[in-house]
């Protein structure tokens, strides 16, 4: 049985894929407001968001304050600030900006709760899973 409170992080190559993965999502249980896709691109996120079932981070996910301080952030900065916002901890999301950085696209199933600060959840699932 799946727990839907968990967040899992799915990295993949391409749009099929995203749909794909977004289906496996859906099928274990995960609402389509609680899935969204992450690109280095605001224009490449937002062109896949148009042609999947996934949806990109917002301000309800990822706070008010943390989506105001994006106007004034680097890309990298508000990247890891939206990952940071779902849970995942600052070591992993500057891996994961790094697998962005390669062209790679996140598709993350959010367990549905808000982080701030330094908080982090443990329990997040990678795939593929990376010896850190």
């Amino acid at each position: 049985m799946n727990n839907l409170s968990n967040t899992k992080v799915h990295t993949v190559n391409n749009v099929v894929e995203v749909q794909e993965q977004v289906y496996k999502f859906q099928t274990e249980g995960y609402h389509k407001d609680k899935i969204f896709v992450l690109t280095h691109d605001k224009d490449r996120t937002k062109r896949i968001v148009e042609n999947t079932d996934a949806e990109k981070i917002g301000v309800a996910e990822e706070g008010f304050g943390s989506a105001i301080a994006n106007i004034f952030r680097s890309n990298g900065d508000e990247l890891r600030a939206k990952m940071r916002s779902l849970g995942i901890s600052e070591q992993e999301s500057q891996r994961l900006e790094r697998e962005l950085d390669q062209d790679k696209i996140l598709v993350i199933a959010w367990g549905g709760k808000e982080y701030t600060g330094e908080e982090f959840d443990p329990a997040v699932y990678y795939y593929p899973h990376y010896v850190v």
